[in-house]
């Protein structure tokens, strides 16, 4: 699995979602858009947003610290609805 986070340093939602990846041991690079104009554009050319965090896991986007989401992503509810 391959996680990418987009954030920037003094974003509080980028840091919960990195803290909720480090929390379930999921891997992640962290790519810090506000010192890299390009990783930035790449950001935006795939998410269509430009505000912080984008999370992409295996090509999927996740816009914001949606948790759920990225639950389902991660895999990590599968025990839980059964």
């Amino acid at each position: 699995m391959q996680v990418k986070v987009y954030s920037t340093p003094m974003c509080p939602w980028c840091q919960s979602a990195k803290d909720f990846l480090k929390v379930n041991n999921i891997p992640f690079e962290e790519i810090d858009v506000s010192q890299n104009e390009k990783l930035a554009q790449e950001m935006i050319l795939k998410s269509g947003q430009m505000g912080v965090p984008v999370i992409e896991i295996d090509g999927k986007i996740v816009i914001g610290f949606n948790k759920p989401l990225l639950e389902e992503f991660l895999g990590l509810n599968k025990n839980e609805k059964e």
